[in-house]
């Protein structure tokens, strides 16, 4: 059974993600472990000068955490008849980056799914601060992010964008070849060009590629572009794509995929899901 982790703190947009998991995952076998962190404000046990959290405050948000976490059991997505899927309902103290690389090493996770806020408008990032922290300090799984206003259906395809500088392995692609398989959903992957030629090592590369990705559908494309972020933008927005997935490597052709260019040019679209693979060397 694939073992999928959800954050949740029980907004619109965490219940928007469980059930874009749950549409997503229908006909798989999956284990789905609901998460909710919970913390106290001014408490850090990395900081001395922190004082230790009294008895009465950390019961005090246990118990709001739990009655949170009752009420949202209760919700008929649980309870349908669904003999392929198994919920898991875990309250855990601590920040939330902690609570999540714990849960994801206990529990042998696979894969993140984590809903985020979309922006107000076209300046506002459509990754909330927790999706965007998940997706560059989780390195063991992958992170899919899916923002509040996407409601499931299969994309109509799934852009992939390389520079063909990566070795790739099949363990990393394994979630995107997933998806793309039961979603009928073809593989765009996208190059682009800099006016420079293509290194035997990039030709090595792509046959690779080519060879991982070879039980699902998909095309090569190239753009001619000095500005990669602008170039992926042009081409997802020109075709309408419905989804973006990449190997998020902490030094890849983005420079660090989200410290802020590639994140402000994806969140000029709110429509538009990401998967982050990791590069499992780091």
């Amino acid at each position: 059974m694939k073992r999928i982790l959800i954050p949740t703190d029980f907004s619109h947009n965490a219940n928007n993600a469980i059930n874009y998991a749950i549409e997503l995952y229908k006909r798989e076998s999956c284990e789905f472990f609901i998460l909710h962190s919970y913390y106290l404000t001014g408490y850090s046990k990395n900081n001395l000068l922190s004082p230790e959290p009294t008895d009465k405050k950390l019961n005090e948000v246990k118990e709001l955490a739990e009655k949170s976490m009752e009420k949202l059991k209760k919700h008929e997505r649980f309870n349908n008849a669904n003999n392929k899927h198994t919920f898991h309902f875990l309250n855990e103290f601590g920040s939330f980056n902690d609570v999540l690389k714990k849960v994801v090493d206990k529990e042998d996770i696979e894969l993140i799914l984590i809903g985020s806020e979309g922006g107000k408008d076209d300046k506002k990032l459509i990754q909330g601060s927790n999706a965007v922290n998940t997706m560059e300090k989780v390195r063991n799984c992958p992170v899919f992010e899916i923002p509040d206003k996407v409601i499931f259906k299969n994309p109509n395809e799934i852009v992939f964008p390389t520079s063909f500088k990566t070795h790739y392995k099949e363990k990393e692609l394994a979630t995107l070849i997933e998806i793309s398989k039961i979603t009928n959903a073809p593989i765009r992957i996208l190059y682009i060009q800099k006016d420079k030629e293509f290194s035997k090592k990039q030709s090595e590369n792509k046959a690779l590629l080519n060879q991982i990705l070879g039980a699902t559908s998909f095309s090569h494309h190239v753009l001619y572009s000095s500005d990669i972020q602008e170039g992926v933008r042009c081409f997802f927005q020109s075709r309408e794509s419905e989804m973006i997935a990449f190997i998020n490597k902490k030094h890849n052709f983005f420079g660090s995929i989200f410290s802020n260019p590639m994140v402000k040019e994806l969140g000029n679209n709110p429509n538009i899901p990401v998967l982050a693979l990791h590069d499992l060397r780091n």
